[in-house]
């Protein structure tokens, strides 16, 4: 694999973290248990498709083969996506979600902070632009973890499972393979596993004040940025791409 492959490879694993996780907050339209919190969560999946488009469309560009945002979006099968496993995991109650959201949030806004840094002007203004948005999910998620782990005897229940439950995903966050050091090679991404420190620093001080408990760290289930994914992925892209799979080149 060369330096473009590679590069586009790791913008493929950006903009599918966002396009998956974006998906699955949608999937609350409607159904939120607020009005208020029905509007967050979808103003908060929006932020992230648009992460999306941003990502996909350079990706599209490195490869230079005629796909933009919406071809990869919509034209890909599940093997070809390179999204962490963390975020195509099923909503759940109100507390999983935000147990996955916090856990995602608290990485990404790391990630996003490096590259800002990157030596690839796109790839830092994307970064810059998203890391605003992701600083606000970031607060959300977390207020979430600390009034629902510290609430009622039921929420705070509800929430020990959610971490509990969704803790074996966090790992692959900060997995390391070839293409990431690559990119750190190259100076356009960070060292994954020096993000592990400052995450699990925030997540360790948000769980003690929200009176939970985090698991050992130990065994991490993995395989999504390589295309393995669980099975929840198909019925994801069932929903997501139903209209381009059943009506190809359709247009609004």
């Amino acid at each position: 694999m060369n330096g473009q492959e590679a590069l586009f490879e790791y913008l493929l694993r950006l903009g599918d973290n966002a396009l998956i996780l974006g998906h699955r907050l949608s999937e609350w339209c409607g159904h939120s248990p607020a009005l208020e919190e029905d509007l967050a969560l979808s103003n908060v999946a929006l932020d992230l498709i648009g992460q999306t488009q941003l990502w996909l469309n350079l990706a599209g560009e490195v490869e230079d083969k005629g796909r933009d945002a919406d071809k990869l979006a919509y034209l890909r099968d599940a093997r070809d996506f390179r999204n962490v496993l963390l975020v195509e995991q099923p909503n759940g109650d109100f507390a999983a979600t935000m147990a996955r959201q916090f856990y995602f949030d608290a990485w990404h806004y790391l990630l996003l902070r490096e590259l800002t840094g990157s030596k690839d002007s796109r790839i830092a203004e994307i970064a810059a632009k998203s890391l605003k948005e992701v600083t606000y999910h970031l607060e959300r998620s977390r207020d979430w973890v600390l009034r629902l782990g510290d609430g009622t005897e039921e929420s705070h229940r509800r929430m020990q499972s959610a971490i509990d439950d969704l803790w074996m995903y966090t790992g692959e966050l900060f997995e390391g393979d070839d293409i990431d050091k690559a990119m750190v090679q190259a100076g356009l991404g960070p060292d994954l596993a020096a993000l592990h420190e400052p995450w699990h620093g925030l997540v360790r001080a948000t769980a003690e004040e929200a009176t939970l408990s985090l698991p050992q760290l130990g065994w991490a289930q993995k395989g999504g940025k390589r295309g393995v994914h669980s099975e929840h992925l198909g019925y994801i892209l069932a929903d997501l791409q139903f209209l381009q799979r059943a009506y190809p080149n359709a247009t609004w």
